[in-house]
């Protein structure tokens, strides 16, 4: 009609270049997407360091104030109990046989140690555990 005649190469060739125009246009719009989730999940993970960080100092004394609070605990049992022991044998009775196979007697200042000693490690551990549970729980 008007003498122009378009070959159909040139439509291929500007549907092509649309489309590489496109992606890269979809290629940037998803690398700022990703750019602004890497520098979140970034801000995120420093904050839970700073947390975890947090917990462990906290834990840190949590284990150091139940092991002074065992250990105070523990030189007044012995202390208690060191009163009662006879450093020389003779001084002692004999003490009768027990009906029943137990370690010791109650009348055994020695037994009695070792079960204030077993209760007060009990005791110690299960305050040393609600604490480190407590810590570790909170958010």
């Amino acid at each position: 009609m008007f003498g122009l005649t378009i070959p159909f190469q040139f439509y291929i060739y500007a549907a092509l270049s649309l489309a590489a125009v496109g992606g890269i246009g979809y290629g940037k719009y998803q690398s700022v997407k990703y750019d602004a989730y890497v520098s979140k999940a970034e801000a995120v993970a420093k904050e839970q360091d700073m947390i975890n960080l947090y917990k462990a100092k906290e834990a840190a004394q949590v284990n150091e104030k139940v092991k002074n609070d065992y250990e105070n605990k523990l030189s007044i049992i012995k202390s208690t109990y060191r009163g009662v022991r006879f450093t020389n044998p003779q001084q002692t009775g004999v003490i009768s046989n027990t009906a029943s196979a137990t370690d010791g007697t109650a009348s055994d200042p020695q037994f009695i140690e070792k079960c204030a000693i077993t209760t007060l490690q009990l005791v110690s551990l299960q305050a040393w555990l609600n604490e480190q549970i407590g810590i570790f729980n909170a958010r």
